[in-house]
């Protein structure tokens, strides 16, 4: 009763018309991100985030914004993953192998129709469950002690590159890159200067928004350049939507399966939204066997990845709000707003912040249904948004995060600082090391090191009590199966989703 009393007053947080109008503006955006190739969730929440300081908006407000562009980002990837065959982010890549062939049959309408309704359903459960979850979750965090918070943020790490990431020692590379950036400034125990090399600027440290900024926003920016600039994609008809109510009604239970391994995987340390994706469809084409044909534009081929990943993207709020720790890459960069906003996620949010938690949650029920109503009947001024050419979209993502960044400093070292980063994570995606561990060493670095310092202060300088209890050592053991489990299993797991794909439809 005391989780619904809460709801409740989130429901009245949300429901305001300020931020039931920036909920809707959000999912919009979102769902129009999404849908371009290659931008994903957490490069439309980086970009968005200058706009909400530009806007001056409240933590509650922001939240609610980017908490939307995240779910209406979720939502959007599908769009060019039936339509044109071209995921637009990983968790979509699942959903081009029905949802493509049923667009060659002439079924695109229906098959972005019972996508919606299929990422509704997926994300409706996650939703559900983060209700149920968090909470308790957040009861059981307030036990941690500093040596269960270090523990923590190491299974973080360990967990960091995912069960499917490609290269463990990139990510662990990218890792430690985030960590060295995040000891940069004045050292608050000591006083001493570390790294600045006397740059005034540096004093407090790098910001970690810059940082975001440049590595997500900027760094796609110069690959829009590189790659997409100039010319728009050519027209794609969608044709009329005959889905029949029967059909929709036939795959409830592909999407009640989806969005329950979905927010599963989403809640799992480094599983993510891909892994639940790929686990949906897997589990629904093993379930049906020869019922299905899967591969050739089943319904249900396009429901489950939908549900799991859409399910998962809720999933992965719960470690978030709950621990401090994010889930996935955009969690990640919804972490670093709150920490903007000098609000400290973890256990004591849900008491000291509790209208702004669950205000997201709230929203996110809110959002889910605005998606649904945008989705089906606005579907063609999402489609056209992929034949306008890169060239006219780049000019307003760019003065959007440049205008954003010197808003909140008014200064243009920030500026030049943020096109450093961009640069530097252009160059690194270029060889394949991922950005996210970069930003989890940024914003774990510090707090990493106070808690280890606070351990070892109660503990007079006894490096035992790191894992002298219980929860501890769980953890650290957690931490220890999540870097060789995907030494094991990730190449297995990588060549199956490879292998799925393959079998999949070729884009003409």
């Amino acid at each position: 009763m005391e989780t619904i009393g809460f709801l409740m007053e989130g429901f009245a947080v949300a429901l305001t018309p300020y931020n039931l109008m920036f909920a809707l503006f959000g999912a919009f955006v979102g769902t129009l991100i999404g849908c371009l190739p290659g931008l994903g969730p957490a490069n439309g929440v980086a970009i968005l985030i200058p706009l909400a300081f530009t806007l001056g908006l409240p933590p509650e407000t922001a939240m609610i914004l980017l908490t939307s562009v995240y779910a209406g980002a979720m939502y959007g990837g599908r769009i060019s993953s039936i339509l044109l065959n071209i995921p637009g982010d990983e968790p979509a890549m699942m959903t081009c192998l029905d949802g493509y062939p049923m667009a060659q049959k002439g079924r695109a309408a229906d098959a972005l129709a019972i996508s919606a309704i299929a990422s509704f359903a997926g994300s409706l459960i996650g939703t559900i469950g983060l209700i149920m979850l968090a909470p308790v979750l957040a009861r059981f965090a307030l036990t941690f002690g500093p040596a269960e918070y270090f523990a923590l943020f190491l299974l973080a790490f360990a967990t960091l590159g995912g069960i499917t990431g490609k290269n463990p020692m990139k990510t662990v590379i990218a890792a430690t890159l985030g960590i060295m950036i995040s000891t940069v400034g004045i050292d608050i125990s000591t006083g001493t200067q570390r790294y600045t090399g006397g740059v005034l600027e540096l004093y407090e440290g790098i910001d970690f928004i810059l940082a975001i900024v440049g590595l997500f926003a900027i760094s796609e920016l110069l690959f829009f350049v590189e790659a997409r600039m100039g010319k728009g994609r050519s027209k794609v008809e969608v044709g009329k939507l005959t889905l029949t109510f029967k059909e929709v009604v036939s795959t409830l239970p592909t999407q009640l399966r989806g969005g329950l391994l979905g927010f599963i995987a989403g809640v799992l340390p480094g599983a993510g939204a891909s892994l639940g994706s790929f686990i949906s469809y897997t589990l629904e084409k093993s379930v049906l066997g020869k019922k299905g044909r899967f591969g050739e534009g089943d319904i249900r081929g396009v429901v489950a990845p939908e549900a799991g990943n859409n399910g998962a993207a809720s999933g992965a709020l719960v470690p978030m709000l709950t621990l401090g720790v994010p889930g996935s890459g955009t969690t990640a960069v919804l972490l670093a707003m709150l920490i903007s906003l000098n609000i400290t996620p973890g256990p004591l949010m849900f008491t000291q912040n509790a209208d702004i938690v669950w205000g997201v949650i709230a929203a996110l029920l809110i959002g889910n249904v605005l998606l649904l109503v945008l989705n089906i009947p606005m579907i063609g001024v999402f489609v056209r948004l992929l034949s306008v050419p890169p060239m006219y979209l780049l000019p307003i993502v760019t003065m959007v995060a440049f205008v954003g960044i010197y808003s909140i400093s008014h200064s243009t070292f920030d500026l030049y600082f943020m096109i450093v980063f961009g640069v530097g994570g252009f160059i690194l995606r270029k060889l394949d090391i991922p950005m996210v561990p970069i930003i989890l060493g940024l914003l774990l670095g510090p707090e990493m090191e106070k808690n280890l310092g606070h351990a070892l202060i109660l503990s007079d300088g006894d490096w035992t009590t790191l894992w002298s209890s219980p929860l501890a050592i769980g953890l650290w053991l957690v931490a220890g199966l999540g870097l060789v489990l995907p030494t094991v299993f990730g190449p297995l797991l990588r060549r199956r989703m490879r292998n799925a794909i393959k079998e999949g439809p070729v884009s003409d």
